[in-house]
């Protein structure tokens, strides 16, 4: 009996062992099948870049024709760009001269004069942050183009002539005989431009920044005309420097007429005594307001003429045209051998 089980135990013993190694044999197996598929593999990665490398010589004359095509196509586009001038100007913050007795009396009865709803005057920083904005928004600006007449000059242009100084119009948009706009667009656009299409290209034109360390301001016009450019940089100082003057002056007179009627139903002296003080203060804001014409920015340096172009890139066109013609190429010539095969 005990030599029978151990035949059987001897049995299972020489049956797991075989099992075993047939599980071993088997992995053996796939390991080495899947070294071969990755040598396949990588074989016909060779075999792929060596035809696309194939395809791409095959196709050599078609690559460079088109980029040729490219390259001339970019050349032609890129001399029929007029030139671009840019005048610039730097502006430093002017409105913070003068306001010392202002401030003074900000910090003595400012909360009496918030109660009669008077400005004694802010930072310097926040008057230069404002006119900054207006200086941006689109009624500065529609008012800034219907005042010196720049709608035709902004809308239809096309390109300066240097030879004889003068501005060159595009007729099929405008009819300088009839003065008359020929603008053929689709409703509702009409065939004069309207504010806020003028708006929106002087804004594409206009470049406005601050240095946040030194507080200049840059204000920059890119034009077709240099002398236009320099002179449009010119009316926009004086104008921001005028506007916010205008609403500085009126609104210390109305501060005065508040004042003086004031005064009237005021039975203490010392309270007559503060609001003539304000009047003395709010006076010295509008005489500042009318001898002082750069009121908010200082010209540090003016607008000038610009001499050099500041664009067209020609270079830069024709090289990225290029470019672009020859992977366009590549892609096609690709595309075909494969769509071939």
């Amino acid at each position: 009996m005990s030599k029978t089980i151990e035949n059987s135990e001897a049995n299972n013993n020489h049956g797991t062992n075989e099992q075993s190694n047939a599980a071993s044999i088997a992995q053996q197996q796939l390991f080495l099948a899947q070294m071969q598929q990755n040598q396949i593999q990588a074989q016909d990665d060779e075999i792929d870049l060596a035809e696309l490398w194939r395809a791409v010589w095959a196709g050599k004359f078609t690559i460079i024709a088109i980029s040729v095509i490219f390259a001339i196509a970019s050349i032609l586009f890129a001399l029929s760009k007029p030139n671009v001038y840019k005048a610039s100007a730097i502006l430093a913050p002017a409105s913070a001269e003068g306001s010392g007795g202002l401030s003074a009396l900000a910090g003595q009865f400012g909360g009496l004069a918030s109660m009669a709803g008077i400005n004694l005057g802010g930072s310097g920083g926040d008057k230069t942050a404002l006119a900054l904005e207006i200086l941006k928004s689109r009624s500065f600006i529609e008012n800034y183009i219907a005042k010196h007449e720049l709608l035709v000059p902004l809308m239809a242009a096309e390109k300066w002539d240097m030879a004889t100084d003068t501005l060159i119009l595009n007729n099929d948009l405008y009819d300088q005989v009839n003065s008359k706009w020929l603008r053929d667009v689709k409703p509702p656009k009409k065939a004069e431009p309207s504010s806020w299409e003028a708006f929106k290209q002087f804004s594409n034109l206009l470049s406005v920044s601050q240095d946040k360390t030194t507080s200049m301001v840059t204000i920059e016009i890119e034009y077709f005309s240099p002398a236009i450019a320099q002179q449009w940089l010119t009316w926009l100082i004086r104008d921001i420097n005028k506007i916010m003057r205008d609403e500085d002056q009126k609104e210390a007179q109305d501060s005065i007429d508040y004042l003086t009627n004031e005064l009237d139903n005021i039975k203490v002296t010392s309270m007559e005594t503060i609001f003539y003080q304000l009047i003395e203060e709010q006076t010295k804001s509008i005489m500042l307001t009318k001898v002082k014409a750069e009121y908010v920015f200082k010209t540090i340096d003016p607008p000038q003429v610009p001499e050099q172009k500041a664009g067209p890139k020609r270079a830069l066109i024709v090289v990225l045209g290029t470019m672009l013609g020859g992977m366009l190429s590549v892609l096609i010539v690709l595309i075909r051998y494969f769509s071939k095969k």
